[in-house]
């Protein structure tokens, strides 16, 4: 069963590189450059971004979805802290865990938004000079 295995990703393996090399040294006329630039150019779809830094840049995109996740997150263990708060019934450990899920759910949004106002200013500053 191994030998088969091995066989047949030997089988498999040897095209590929073929292809790879012969891409990689331009033997089928284009140079190496250029396939790897239209390949680079075909992958880019309408409306992405292409510039590292800047205003819609790759880094911005990133930055403000995941901003954008960690508040949506903190603004859910909020509800979650609220919602224990209320069912606790005056037990004391339970009032207590809901507090501090309320407590640590307002500090979760208060770092997403010193955040998202340093990641602006550095890369407004990066930009600008």
């Amino acid at each position: 069963m191994n030998k088969v295995l091995k066989t047949t990703a030997g089988a498999l393996i040897v095209p590929a590189l073929a292809v790879t090399i012969s891409l990689a040294l331009g033997i089928d006329g284009v140079s190496a450059q250029s396939s790897i630039q239209d390949g680079i150019n075909a992958s880019q779809g309408t409306g992405v971004p292409t510039e590292l830094f800047g205003d819609g840049s790759i880094f911005t995109t990133i930055v403000n979805i995941l901003l954008f996740i960690i508040g949506a997150i903190s603004v859910i263990m909020l509800i979650i802290g609220g919602i224990r708060y209320t069912v606790s019934g005056g037990d004391a450990a339970a009032v207590t865990g809901a507090k501090n899920t309320i407590l640590y759910a307002i500090i979760g949004l208060v770092v997403a938004f010193l955040a998202f106002a340093v990641v602006n200013w550095v890369l407004g500053s990066l930009t600008n000079s």
